[in-house]
């Protein structure tokens, strides 16, 4: 049985990836920064990723490192900059430096964004296309991205990245859905209406949580996807369409009002992904679309 850890396990996309790791025989060790796991039927510790010596504890005879954990936020960066660069690169430096000590060869999964490209009108991005980084977050995460090689090129660490655009669902109930569609949610449970900026023409891709899991885990089992990147697909829907979907749903109608000045110069073009590089190393087949996610929602 191969052997994983899940730093960040009880994050969104940790815990359904912690959640699949379980349901296809793999020993998942989790760990996140809360004293209790939300998936208490697993292995769970707390681990501090600011914290050096918190990884001390792990595991270095391991197949896997799924590095789940960090700060997100668009404008929150900018309040918050000291917290988001010891958090999302001073903790995978921290994990990387523990490796290079203990001599651990596992593989490092991580995720990264949309957001450290420049968004193109019409365009589906692959992943040689420009970037351009518009909050620290973004930074962070293409920064996360490069470190990542330097310690693979240095000192023989491997890696795999998967690029995420828009994930959405869950598997747990529900009410755990995630960005852009569970703010759509909640509006429509809490404010009888949904509000969009601008026209909702610009387009993204909407992936379902399952999927992602499923893509990365089926990816980790070919030695070819070694330090490699990739972007995760799904379905291209513009803002307005995957809106109305949401808005049928719970029978409100949807609101266009200007957008906020901030807002506005942070947000990118579409960020629709090419995503053939995955399915050619993979063959994956994406099993959900937003439509039929939310039928079955209750």
């Amino acid at each position: 049985m191969q052997k994983a850890i899940v730093i960040g396990s009880n994050g969104y996309l940790g815990r359904h990836l912690a959640d699949y790791l379980q349901q296809h025989n793999y020993a998942a060790a989790l760990y996140d920064l809360q004293e209790k796991s939300l998936l208490p039927d697993q292995p769970y510790a707390r681990l501090d990723i600011s914290n050096a010596a918190d990884f001390n504890q792990l595991d270095a005879a391991i197949d896997y490192i799924f590095f789940m954990a960090g700060l997100t936020g668009t404008g929150a960066g900018f309040d918050r900059h000291e917290d988001f660069v010891r958090v999302n690169e001073t903790g995978l430096l921290n994990l990387l430096q523990w490796m290079r000590k203990t001599g651990c060869r596992a593989r490092i999964i991580y995720p990264s964004t949309r957001l450290i490209y420049k968004g193109v009108k019409d365009y589906a991005l692959k992943e040689s296309d420009v970037k351009e980084t518009k909050t620290i977050y973004a930074l962070n995460k293409l920064a996360a991205e490069n470190l990542l090689w330097m310690y693979h090129n240095a000192f023989d660490l491997n890696y795999t990245i998967f690029r995420i655009c828009v994930p959405y669902g869950n598997v747990f109930g529900g009410g755990f859905s995630y960005g852009t569609v569970g703010f759509f949610i909640s509006q429509a449970q809490q404010q009888g209406a949904i509000t969009i900026f601008g026209d909702g023409s610009i387009r993204r891709t909407f992936t379902h949580v399952s999927d992602i899991a499923a893509a990365m885990v089926a990816s980790i089992q070919l030695s070819e996807t070694e330090n490699e990147i990739y972007n995760i697909g799904g379905e291209n829907l513009s803002l307005r369409q995957a809106a109305q979907l949401v808005a049928d749903k719970f029978g409100v109608q949807i609101k266009l009002v200007d957008w906020p000045k901030l807002a506005l110069r942070l947000e990118s073009d579409d960020t629709v992904f090419d995503d053939s590089k995955l399915r050619n190393a993979i063959g994956y087949n994406y099993r959900h679309n937003l439509a039929g996610w939310l039928k079955s929602w209750e």
